[in-house]
């Protein structure tokens, strides 16, 4: 090797940290400013899966999940089905009283009146693309209580991360849905494991990736200030708000592809935030939008 190309060599590994850290303040000042407009508390996280690059901001807060929930119990979910133990295929029967009413529910729906077999693979596009609230529950039910889960997650590495309520706990009291948590770092290595294969087989990985990508709740958050045609796979969460007008979560979390093919794992949670709805969701648009844009710089 010249010298003279050693020496640039060594240089450029020598600043780089300096580098990635100016950046980073950067951002913080960004996401700081941005998330004035909340009136809330905002916690993020974001890494590139192929490489090393990682940015927390309040990323090891404990935050309500509300339903970005629905993406670890689609995982739970998977996990059997790997073991063999049923398949996407096999049918669930479901009751006229699981179709249960106030709840958000597109598969209610189109089957008010219950007494309908639906297979695990529609139920869990219903769960994660649409959100559904039922169809949640439905499959929770399946595995047992929701500690399942926690428990699950937890062996794969995963400590930041706890749940005690399905979705019609948490709609029995407020405050119920603050024993349902994570943290924007714990997600952010959730998902990194799961896209690398590391949670799930990979023919279910690819399975629950493409249903993410499908998920058309949420389109006032990451996807929406991104460059049109932007792959994103997603799990959203919202809460409704309580007599002091304030909304526990407006979140949003997944995988935006980059310019370069690279692989943004992203979690932004806004939580305790008493802006109105809009206002939470350009909030969230605008943190990925700015942390988007820093990272396809590189």
């Amino acid at each position: 090797m010249p010298k003279n190309f050693s020496y640039i060599f060594i240089f450029c590994l020598l600043i780089a940290p300096f580098q990635l850290r100016a950046q980073d303040e950067i951002l913080i000042q960004k996401i700081q400013e941005i998330g004035k407009a909340a009136k809330g508390k905002v916690s993020v996280a974001a890494a590139v899966i192929e490489d090393s690059s990682h940015f927390s901001f309040y990323g090891d807060e404990l935050c309500v999940m509300q339903s970005v929930f629905k993406f670890p119990i689609a995982l739970a979910i998977l996990d059997r089905i790997d073991k063999h133990e049923f398949s996407l295929q096999h049918k669930i029967h479901i009751t006229p009283k699981e179709m249960i009413k106030d709840t958000w529910s597109p598969m209610r729906d189109s089957f008010p009146n219950g007494n309908v077999n639906i297979t695990f693979e529609n139920l869990l596009k219903y769960m994660v693309a649409e959100s559904d609230n039922i169809a949640c529950d439905v499959l929770l039910h399946h595995l047992g209580k929701p500690k399942v889960v926690q428990k699950y997650i937890n062996k794969k590495g995963i400590e930041d991360f706890y749940m005690k309520y399905n979705e019609a706990g948490m709609h029995k009291k407020w405050k119920n849905q603050y024993r349902n948590v994570c943290s924007p770092n714990a997600m952010v290595q959730l998902l990194t494991d799961f896209y690398n294969g590391k949670i799930i087989s990979d023919i279910n990985t690819k399975f629950l990736y493409d249903v993410m990508v499908s998920t058309w709740t949420g389109k006032n958050r990451i996807v929406k200030l991104l460059p049109p045609n932007t792959e994103v796979a997603h799990k959203t969460g919202s809460s409704g708000k309580n007599n002091s007008n304030m909304y526990s979560a407006v979140n949003d979390a997944g995988i935006i592809t980059l310019p370069n093919g690279k692989h943004l794992a992203i979690a932004i949670f806004v939580n305790d935030a008493y802006a109105d709805f809009e206002i939470l969701e350009e909030t969230t648009a605008k943190i990925a939008k700015a942390i988007y844009d820093t990272y396809s710089k590189q």
